[in-house]
C-alpha cells in the first residue's frame, strides 16, 4: 500500500506486490472457539432489511470489545453470496468467517430489494443504500454497544458505503473503498451500460441470469477467478429471483459523482483490481487526491478484475484491509 499523493502506476503496483508473501495468514489465522453466527432484522420504515452477523464465539458479558466490520454488497448480488459464500471444492470464500478467525464482530446486509429483504416499489438507488446501512448501524449499535465501526463497500457497495461515511463520520472508523468509481469518466463498463439509460430511468427492476453473474468474472479479463465461483453465486443468487434493481445501475450512469471526497474525514484505503473496468486509474486518483485525512491509503491488487472478493488472487485483499483495519494509532 502506498501513502502518496505523488502516487504513480507502476508504485501502486510494487505496493500491492509487497502484500503476497503475507497475505495467507488472514485465511490460516489460529482459533480457539467456533465461528459463531446470528441473523437479524433491522427496520427502515416500513422495509425489513435482513442482516447477517458472524465472529468467533458467541457473545459473553464482560468480554474484550472486538473491532465491528460492517460488509456492504453491490448491484447485482446480494450479502451472502458476496461475502459467505461457499464454493465447494475451491478454498475459502467467506470473508465473514476469514475476519471472523482474524478478531473481527463482522456484519452485512441485504439491501432494500435484494436477498431476504422487503420487496418495495424502490429502485434502491445508492442514497437508500446508505439509509440501509444507517439502519443496520442501529442494529449493531443496540447488540454490541459499539458507537464506531470500520465498514467496506464494493463497486455500488462502495458508492453506498461512502455516502453513509459522509453523512455519518461520527459513526465511522475506517472506511475501506474497493471498485469505485468517482465521475466515470473514461470506464468501459459505464459506457456499456450507458447503452441502457433509458431503460433504467423507465423501469425500476432489470434482468439478472446466471449469463448476467458469469458475466462480471468476463468482462474484463479471463481468468482472474475460479470458473466454479460463477456457478455458486447463481446457485444462491437465483433463488430470489431473476431481477434485481436498476437504481445504482441509473446512478452509476447518470448521477456521478455520488460523494465529494473532500467530505470524508475518516481514514480511507481504497483498493482496484488490475483490470477492473468500472473506472480509469486517473479517475480513482483524482478522488483519492482529494482525501483530506492524512491517514489513507491506495492499493492495486495484481491479477484481479472488478470483484477483489472472488478473485483468484482475494488473499491478497483479506492482507489489504486487515492490515489497514488493525494499523497502530498514530499520534498528532
Amino acid at each position: 500500500m502506498i501513502d502518496d499523493h505523488r502516487i504513480s502506476r507502476a508504485g501502486i503496483l510494487a505496493g500491492a506486490a509487497m502484500l503476497a508473501p503475507v497475505a495467507a495468514a488472514a485465511q490460516n489465522a489460529p482459533s480457539t472457539s467456533a465461528i459463531w453466527s446470528k441473523n437479524y432484522t433491522a427496520t427502515k420504515g416500513p422495509v425489513q432489511l435482513a442482516i447477517y452477523r458472524k465472529r468467533l464465539g458467541a457473545p459473553r458479558a464482560g468480554e474484550k470489545a472486538r473491532p465491528r466490520l460492517i460488509l456492504a454488497h453491490g448491484s447485482s448480488i446480494a450479502a451472502q453470496a458476496t461475502y459467505d459464500l461457499v464454493v465447494p471444492g475451491a478454498g475459502e470464500y467467506s470473508v465473514m468467517d476469514v475476519f471472523s478467525r482474524l478478531g473481527y464482530d463482522v456484519w452485512s446486509v441485504d439491501f432494500e430489494n435484494y436477498g431476504r429483504s422487503s420487496r418495495t416499489d424502490s429502485s434502491s438507488n445508492i442514497s437508500s443504500g446508505a439509509d440501509d446501512l444507517l439502519a443496520l448501524a442501529g442494529v449493531v449499535g443496540r447488540e454490541t454497544g459499539a458507537t464506531k465501526y470500520h465498514l467496506f463497500g464494493e463497486s455500488s457497495g462502495a458508492l453506498r458505503a461512502a455516502l453513509f461515511a459522509a453523512r455519518n463520520p461520527d459513526r465511522l472508523d475506517r472506511l475501506v473503498l474497493s471498485a469505485y468509481t468517482y465521475t466515470g469518466a473514461g470506464s468501459p463498463t459505464l459506457q456499456t451500460r450507458a447503452k441502457d439509460l433509458e431503460y433504467y430511468k423507465a423501469h425500476n427492476r432489470r434482468p439478472r441470469t446466471q449469463a448476467d453473474i458469469n458475466s462480471i468474472f468476463t468482462r474484463d479479463k479471463t481468468g482472474t477467478a475460479d470458473p466454479r465461483v460463477p456457478v455458486a453465486i447463481g446457485k444462491v443468487e437465483l433463488r430470489y429471483g431473476a431481477e434485481v434493481p436498476t437504481g445504482t445501475y441509473l446512478d452509476m450512469v447518470a448521477n456521478l459523482p455520488t460523494v465529494d471526497p473532500a467530505k470524508l474525514s475518516n481514514p480511507v484505503l481504497m483498493l482496484r483490481g488490475e483490470y477492473d473496468g468500472i473506472a480509469t486509474m486517473e479517475d480513482l486518483l483524482a478522488f483519492y487526491q482529494n482525501l483530506p485525512n492524512g491517514d489513507r491509503a491506495f492499493a492495486v491488487l495484481p491479477g484481479m478484475a472488478h470483484s477483489v472478493v472472488w478473485g483468484i488472487n482475494r488473499q491478497l485483499f483479506w492482507h489489504a484491509m486487515h492490515g489497514f483495519l488493525s494499523q497502530p494509532r498514530y499520534g498528532a
